[in-house]
């Protein structure tokens, strides 16, 4: 495997200095975890955290006998994908996945984990939206100085691709700290901004369409608008592990993006309803009433196979604003499509 070199361990304090530690402690398991590879050969169950009301890709390769004689074991619900992959960084579980940039920040850290597949990212019918209420001033990046902006959490998505816009947008570095993020869960940005708690909040998939539907908000920008069709996101593992299981990893990487690709080719209502009996099938008392809002995966490259686009315009938005220092990562650090089969 091509760029295996080993960084140093990366420390809770790396991952506090790096606003990436986790949110919520109730993963954390036993230091003898049943990931980790036997000296008998290698692991054959995959440790994950999942989303309440959502479906994996790991899950739907399952799902879909893609995983081969690996089992799938699900440890409880992640609360951002910067806890999922730290999770993945302290050993709690196996696979994690969260946007691009906080993979870039964590490795920067020292975190010896690598993006192996993108999962999610946006187009024309999958993106994440800027909104203000019907009538707000708030028209363009120069309009954001000073105002409230919900976001889903910090250090994410939403937060870089902000700063990508008030910076194209000729803001000032002192101009666009002005911008006061709020963190507020996304079943609650839409009444935050219609209160007046939030002069904008990001919405995306079911809850921007139900938000539409309702009227009385419209958009100053999309992640789509910005950037095009890109994939935001990827599923990492940990180098430890990969070196420890490398038939493991490949039969797990190539089913989660034969997964993906799937549901990339597939009638939109057909996955809708796969999706809808893989989450009553797992019996964890879970609402599907969103599922039928799926558009698509927003994932740019065939079966989630990462570009460097993808790490390289987060890696240098990082590096512009102090979070990385110059020169300590290129992007051929940062992800493999070693093990995809696209």
């Amino acid at each position: 495997m091509a760029n295996t070199a080993r960084l140093k361990p990366v420390s809770r304090r790396s991952l506090l200095r790096w606003g990436l530690a986790a949110t919520a402690t109730g993963t954390v398991l036993s230091g003898c975890s049943a990931g980790a590879a036997s000296p008998a050969g290698e692991t054959k169950v995959v440790r994950y955290q999942g989303w309440s009301g959502d479906v994996l890709y790991p899950e739907l390769a399952a799902d879909l006998g893609l995983l081969g004689d690996l089992r799938l074991e699900w440890i409880g619900n992640t609360t951002s994908g910067p806890q999922d992959i730290q999770a993945t960084v302290t050993g709690d579980i196996d696979i994690g996945g969260a946007f691009n940039g906080a993979i870039v920040r964590l490795i920067a850290a020292g975190a010896p984990i690598r993006a192996v597949v993108g999962y999610y990212g946006a187009d024309a019918d999958t993106l994440a939206g800027y909104y203000a209420l019907e009538g707000s001033p708030i028209r363009g990046p120069r309009d954001f100085i000073g105002k409230k902006v919900g976001v889903n959490t910090l250090g994410a998505h939403h937060e870089d691709v902000l700063a990508i816009y008030l910076e194209q947008g000729g803001l000032s570095e002192e101009e666009i700290r002005s911008v006061q993020l709020v963190v507020v869960p996304p079943v609650s940005a839409e009444q935050a901004l219609r209160s007046g708690q939030l002069d904008v909040s990001v919405l995306s998939d079911i809850r921007r369409e139900k938000a539409i539907a309702r009227g009385g908000i419209q958009p100053v920008f999309t992640d789509f608008d910005l950037l095009g069709a890109f994939t935001a996101g990827c599923y990492v593992l940990r180098e430890e592990f990969i070196a420890a299981n490398p038939t493991t990893t490949r039969t797990l990487v190539a089913g989660v993006a034969r997964a993906v690709h799937w549901a990339q080719t597939r009638p939109r209502e057909e996955v809708a309803a796969r999706f809808t009996e893989i989450i009553r099938r797992r019996g964890r008392n879970e609402d599907t009433s969103s599922v039928p809002y799926w558009r698509s995966t927003g994932v740019a490259g065939p079966g989630g196979r990462i570009a460097d686009r993808e790490f390289g315009t987060w890696l240098e938005r990082s590096v512009k604003d102090g979070r990385v220092p110059p020169g300590r990562l290129d992007v051929a650090r940062l992800y493999t499509n070693e093990f995809n089969p696209f």
